[in-house]
């Protein structure tokens, strides 16, 4: 059965998103206002900032800040977690170029929109117009992520830079990783950690922890990287098992996507580890951009075959029990422990 979101994490996101809506209004009609055609960056990131999304990364954020003693209704978590969410669309616009992705929630990207916008009516090449297009979307979301941390306690802003620093790290990692095929399980648990791992769960905790009581740092982090660590590993893996397993209806990206692009994931290296020479050949097609329905079905199957599925979901079970150990003895209320508890479950099982 899998596990239901917590009911606090809708309305962690509602006050989010009230905030990013304000936000994005307000910069819009200003720049709008300026030239119509400045219009169009603001739909971009009103359609994927507003357009869903879990908001876990506000919501570690949340009781990490309320766990060390901060108030709920303060306007600087509100602003921290509605920040963290324009930096996950930052990475998002960005990979997406990357990735060369044609939808994202079921969605076409802003570089495809802006792609066929131009369709060689304008001067210059269609692509590198709608790839320069969602950049420069990306960018801007970066900035206002920025100012939105303005008033932040000096350890929190550290934290903040840190946190940027290992996504951008993270993402070059995979990156490099897709072009080398890298399949060794220490590398592809390395890219796993630093490209969204630590972004999502650890490094939010300690934000969140940082706003409410920067002089007790010595005595928070540890005990949530603790937690954050080998959750966020495993917040990664699940979300590498639904590139090759999910639904595109829920998940809104299209089935495979992963193994089109050749990720270095863990999935892959333990299935290539386990792999007869006859299935490495049938895994040796992933990366192929242009791979059949039934090669995709035929490399889902190998992952299967070869037990990696079961020994990855083994590991997702053994990191999340890990994460859940080291609560018991965590210096934080016993509501954001009980709320931490249930969100690991959720990240854990989840099927989006």
């Amino acid at each position: 059965m899998l596990p239901v979101a917590p009911a606090s994490l809708a309305q962690i996101a509602t006050r989010v998103d009230t905030r990013l809506r304000a936000l994005i209004d307000i910069e819009d009609a200003r720049w709008s206002g300026f030239d119509a055609t400045l219009a169009d960056p603001f739909i971009a990131i009103r359609g994927l900032v507003l357009g869903g999304g879990k908001r876990l990364r506000p919501a570690f954020c949340h009781w990490g800040f309320v766990g060390a003693g901060g108030d709920a209704d303060h306007q600087q978590i509100i602003d921290a977690g509605a920040a963290l969410e324009l930096l996950h669309a930052f990475a998002l616009f960005h990979d997406d170029v990357m990735d060369g992705s044609a939808t994202r929630r079921g969605e076409p990207t802003v570089h495809t929109v802006h792609e066929q916008r131009h369709a060689g009516k304008w001067a210059g090449e269609a692509r590198r117009y709608g790839e320069g297009v969602a950049i420069l979307v990306g960018d801007l979301t970066f900035v206002y992520a920025d100012q939105l941390m303005r008033g932040a306690s000096a350890a929190a802003w550290d934290i903040w830079n840190e946190l940027r620093i290992e996504l951008n790290i993270g993402q070059y990692l995979d990156i490099v990783g897709s072009a080398h095929r890298e399949r060794r399980w220490e590398k592809a648990a390395q890219i796993c950690r630093y490209k969204s791992g630590k972004y999502t769960i650890e490094r939010p905790l300690h934000m969140g922890a940082m706003l409410a009581a920067p002089e007790r740092a010595d005595e928070l982090l540890a005990p949530l990287s603790a937690y954050g660590l080998p959750l966020g590993d495993a917040f990664q893996m699940r979300d590498d098992v639904l590139g090759v397993y999910g639904d595109t209806a829920i998940t809104g990206k299209p089935v495979a996507d992963d193994l089109r692009e050749g990720k270095p994931t863990p999935l892959m290296a333990l299935a290539c580890a386990a792999a007869t020479p006859a299935q490495l050949l049938i895994l040796d097609r992933v990366g192929e951009p242009n791979m059949s329905a039934q090669t995709i079905a035929d490399v889902q199957q190998v992952i299967i075959d070869t037990g990696a599925l079961a020994e990855l979901e083994g590991h997702i079970r053994s990191l999340t029990d890990q994460a859940l150990a080291a609560l018991a003895t965590m210096p934080l209320t016993t509501e954001s422990l009980d709320e931490l508890a249930s969100l690991a479950s959720y990240v854990s099982w989840r099927d989006i």
